[in-house]
């Protein structure tokens, strides 16, 4: 009578292995998917910020297209084509994205972001005039300002980057941007405060530092402003203000400088001194 009671716990005992095995195969299974996704999720990143740019096209170009489906896949090769400077590429993959069901207004902002770069200024236009107002991002009114900036529209120039300003914390590259805008509308002196802004904000950011300059040098002012330089950038800017009283027409005071940054320059100094030689020529 007790064979039949042993032949059930039995076959209970290996049902309930058997259960408890495939359990913990799944559990395992479940475990490693997340352990790839995590490490996938950390390689991109990788690539998107430290590796070489066209390393990280090759990388997301086999990944897409062994995935075509996943959006994140597609962002991630045009975001790599955009750094690698291949605007022609980076277009068409962001207008692809742009056609994906899961796509987003700040893909269409990121669209006209290379459409600009790759000098597509009324495609780009149109594209964010497509984007809905109420989506108000820093890179969207940087972009409007470009766009604004081209078609010399002053007082929509102004507003928009006025508006990307306050939507980051570091605005010295915008500063630096609606600078030169004023700066090539013939507003030296607002120039000149946005570019000693930029230059604030980011001291190492030395195209405010140049431009800076440059808007002083067309005001005729040719003292080099308080600024935190090395030797190398102070020589460059004074070759930069030579250049403005060249363009002004002080000769004299071009000379004075481009000695000054020949002899700043802790090496030899090509571009100034050849510039030099050119001015004491023509004097001669």
């Amino acid at each position: 009578m007790r064979h039949p009671l042993l032949m059930t716990l039995c076959v209970t005992g290996v049902v309930t292995l058997s259960a408890c095995g495939q359990s913990s195969g799944d559990d395992v299974d479940r475990a490693l998917r997340d352990i790839n996704v995590v490490d996938e999720t950390n390689l991109n990143d990788v690539m998107l910020s430290a590796a070489d740019p066209d390393e990280a096209v090759s990388y997301f170009q086999r990944a897409a297209s062994q995935q075509p489906e996943r959006i994140d896949l597609m962002r991630g090769l045009a975001v790599s084509l955009v750094r690698a400077k291949r605007n022609t590429e980076a277009v068409a993959a962001w207008s692809k994205i742009t056609e994906h069901e899961d796509a987003t207004d700040e893909d269409r902002v990121n669209l006209a972001d290379a459409q600009i770069r790759n000098n597509e200024w009324k495609r780009a236009a149109a594209v964010l005039d497509s984007v809905p107002p109420t989506h108000e991002t820093f890179k969207r009114y940087r972009l409007e300002a470009m766009i604004a900036d081209s078609e010399e529209d002053w007082s929509k120039s102004d507003s928009f980057y006025e508006t990307a300003v306050g939507l980051t914390t570091q605005p010295a590259n915008v500063m630096n941007n609606w600078g030169y805008s004023k700066l090539t509308r013939g507003d030296f002196e607002g120039a000149e405060r946005l570019f000693s802004e930029a230059v604030r904000q980011d001291p190492s950011l030395f195209t405010a530092k140049n431009n800076l300059v440059l808007a002083r040098g067309a005001q005729r002012n040719y003292a080099l402003p308080v600024l935190p330089v090395t030797q190398v950038e102070r020589a460059q800017l004074l070759y930069t203000l030579g250049l403005s009283a060249v363009k002004q027409g002080d000769t004299a005071i071009a000379k004075g400088l481009m000695r000054d940054a020949v002899e700043t320059h802790p090496q030899h100094f090509e571009d100034a001194t050849r510039s030099l030689r050119a001015l004491e020529t023509n004097s001669g």
